[in-house]
């Protein structure tokens, strides 16, 4: 039976990543060794290392003085760098669900940390309007996408400091304006490669300006000078981000996967909305097109096992819900093809006609 991935990360990859990284980890560049196995200082990796920096920075047309980076430790590593590096006495945060909840953890552990606002009023099932940002903070940082709960802050904000911005579920999704943030960063293994390894873009200029002494791993500098080489990076991640970078390349880019993005989003809450028998759990001007959170309509809970069975039976794979929200979660990715999104709705539409 053919499978279709819905899970919220680790997640589904283009099958041209999955098949290049599958022969690389044979047979690495003719080198008769494995990626698994080949020095990162040899010159076929440095040649991996220099494309996928190169092919990044294309396709989300990073400006000049700005890095890319790809480091170990995923996001949660990052939640700690980025007050290192950048937090002097005070911050900003959004507070936009569990991975919002922990940035601000870590960055109070450096300073005072003002969350200007909440979602966690309703369980986070929309962001937040109509804020100010304190124009003293040395940054302020919000996460674009809440796989968790669903939302998605769709737009560039345009303020007088410093943007960070996590974009783990987000990523080459929609079109960005990079020159509007200080930071992106995110852990891949959701719409980039599998996990351990973090990409990081980050504005040069802005480094170098707190009084603290930083670790010298948890320092951007120590990366930027040895281009990601300070310690050995994470190979095969690398190797199988760089398919996928080219698979973007190949596939239209950018605009192109946004617009199928949007398509696929649509026919899933079109779906959700004309169903009596299912219900969004998210406001819908901040609906993710990433991950789209849904649950039985009320007076239909005691549906709940039994769709989520007769969709398991049909091929449906990870759309169980988070633990904190419940209900049903499809995360329908840069690599989820329409035709998945279409046979998810099938099902709920079978399912519909059978009770």
């Amino acid at each position: 039976m053919k499978k279709y991935n819905f899970y919220a990360g680790p997640s589904i990859l283009p099958q041209y990543t999955i098949k290049n990284t599958a022969e690389a980890i044979l047979d690495f560049a003719g080198t008769g060794l494995s990626l698994m196995e080949i020095s990162h200082r040899s010159k076929e990796f440095v040649a991996v290392m220099d494309e996928a920096t190169a092919l990044f920075k294309d396709l989300l047309n990073i400006p000049e003085g700005y890095s890319v980076l790809f480091l170990g430790g995923g996001a949660s590593t990052q939640f700690a760098m980025i007050p290192f590096n950048l937090m002097n006495k005070k911050t900003a945060y959004l507070n936009t669900g569990a991975w919002s909840k922990k940035a601000i953890k870590e960055a109070q552990k450096m300073g005072e940390v003002d969350v200007v606002a909440s979602s966690e009023d309703k369980n986070f099932n929309y962001i937040p309007k109509n804020y100010t940002i304190p124009e003293d903070a040395d940054y302020f940082h919000i996460t674009t996408n809440n796989t968790i709960y669903g939302t998605e802050i769709k737009e560039d904000f345009d303020i007088n400091i410093p943007l960070v911005a996590d974009m783990s579920s987000d990523i080459f999704s929609r079109p960005l304006d990079v020159s509007k943030y200080a930071i992106i960063y995110g852990g891949a293994q959701k719409n980039l490669a599998p996990a351990g390894v973090t990409f990081v873009i980050v504005k040069d200029e802005l480094l170098g300006k707190v009084e603290r002494d930083i670790p010298t791993m948890l320092d951007y500098r120590t990366h930027i000078k040895k281009e990601s080489m300070f310690n050995t990076p994470p190979c095969v991640p690398v190797y199988a981000a760089l398919q996928t970078l080219k698979w973007l390349k190949n596939n239209g880019g950018i605009e192109e996967m946004y617009k199928k993005n949007i398509k696929k989003a649509d026919l899933l809450y079109n779906e959700i909305d004309r169903n009596p028998l299912f219900v969004g759990t998210v406001a819908k001007e901040d609906r993710s097109i990433m991950n789209v959170c849904f649950v039985m309509s009320e007076g239909n809970e005691k549906y709940e096992k039994e769709f989520f069975e007769f969709a398991s039976s049909k091929g449906m794979v990870g759309i169980k819900g988070h633990r904190s929200v419940g209900g049903f979660r499809a995360s329908i990715y840069n690599a989820m093809p329409y035709e998945s999104v279409e046979a998810f709705v099938q099902v709920m539409k079978d399912f519909k006609n059978k009770i």
